[in-house]
């Protein structure tokens, strides 16, 4: 089994009796035998000062984008990152005084979209010139350290889906990422990470040993994580992702969907990996919530060969050739910012939508990144901790 950041932080746990300690936890924060960080951390005497919560707050009680309201008692103080307003992604000063260690621990799921550890490299940018050393406690990349995909992300689409300047599957950890983000923007911080062992970059999560615990409230299994770096595409379409199911991002659909016109066409695209089957469903909240609408389930079949944000795009090029009247790129807020359409700030560049709108051919589309894979691929290797 992977010992993580937490588990080796625990087992010198004395090194840190006389720290100030803040963590940025959520839920995932626990052992192999499903016991929370801040309570063992307290039982060890150390003293815990404050808990940062992420998006959808400590325990996952929130859906996306919506503030953080509600926070249990801990018996310690506990602030939310997550707020109504692009102030509330930062920790007001006040709230590090005192603070001289702040303990990142959250599991992420490899793709860029996630706010967890954008939420890290905010805090990281926010401490920098201060005495205050962050400590990434490491956890897998559930998609494995190998693959990469997707284009990097334009300075110009930077938000909070997206800062670190990667493609969208990043095949890094957090620990991995903290170190890109300290030097892609040159902070001057004390920054270590607390490695795991047992971990190698051809794992994906099944094999770490570890219970899977979900991170989110739409992230139910590892393989909604392994749909999910292109599924979450569809949060920019007028097209469920399937939120509002057991499944999200499994299932997506909309109710001008004929489900075998759209398989037929996503499978003419030979997409590897990857199984499109027909289905109705019936969202009980968000997009058509309570409508039996129609659409397809992803069923992958080959980890090695399946590519989710290739998957993702090419579904939405369907979509755009078979209801070019009825698909649409959603415009309005999203993640704080309302200038720029969400599809844009998840792709992390305008060219694909333009392309899809353009009806360019699938081939070029997916082509149109490759040098940007490749590229990330060489530069990675600089930030690899483990083999």
């Amino acid at each position: 089994m992977v010992a993580t950041g937490l588990d080796i932080l625990l087992s010198k746990s004395a090194e840190f009796q006389n720290r100030k300690i803040a963590l940025i936890v959520n839920q995932t924060s626990v052992t192999p035998e499903l016991e929370y960080s801040w309570n063992l951390l307290k039982q060890k005497g150390l003293q815990l000062v404050r808990i940062f919560s992420p998006e959808h707050g400590l325990f996952a009680t929130e859906q996306d984008q919506i503030a953080v309201n509600y926070q249990p008692d801990l018996g310690c103080e506990l602030v939310s990152l997550y707020g109504s307003t692009p102030d509330s992604l930062l920790p007001d000063r006040a709230l590090l005084d005192g603070i001289d260690l702040i303990l990142f621990d959250i599991q992420d799921v490899g793709s860029r979209y996630y706010t967890y550890v954008n939420t890290l490299a905010l805090v990281m940018e926010a401490v920098s010139g201060m005495d205050i050393e962050i400590m990434v406690l490491d956890r897998p990349n559930p998609l494995g350290g190998t693959l990469v995909e997707g284009p990097l992300l334009d300075p110009l689409f930077r938000s909070f889906v997206g800062i670190f300047p990667i493609p969208v599957r990043h095949g890094l950890t957090a620990g991995e990422l903290a170190h890109l983000c300290r030097d892609d923007k040159q902070l001057d911080i004390n920054l270590t990470v607390m490695t795991m062992e047992g971990w190698n970059r051809s794992m994906l999560f099944p094999e770490t040993g570890l219970p899977w615990i979900p991170p989110s409230p739409n992230m139910p299994t590892v393989a909604t994580a392994e749909v999910y770096p292109g599924m979450c595409l569809f949060e920019g379409l007028n097209i469920s992702e399937g939120r509002g199911t057991t499944t999200p991002f499994q299932f997506s659909g909309a109710p001008f969907i004929e489900p075998d016109e759209l398989a037929r066409r996503c499978r003419e695209y030979g997409l590897e990996g990857v199984l499109f089957r027909p289905a109705w469903f019936r969202p009980t909240f968000h997009k058509f919530a309570g409508e039996v609408i129609g659409g397809v389930w992803l069923q992958v079949t080959d980890h090695s060969r399946f590519r989710p944000f290739a998957t993702g795009v090419a579904m939405t090029a369907a979509l755009r050739k078979l209801y070019p009247e009825k698909l649409a790129f959603l415009r309005g807020v999203y993640e704080f910012n309302d200038t720029l359409p969400a599809f844009d700030l998840l792709a992390g560049n305008s060219h694909i939508r333009e392309a899809i709108e353009r009806g360019c051919d699938i081939r070029d589309i997916l082509a149109s990144w490759q040098s940007d894979e490749a590229a990330f691929l060489a530069h990675k290797q600089e930030y690899h901790l483990y083999r």
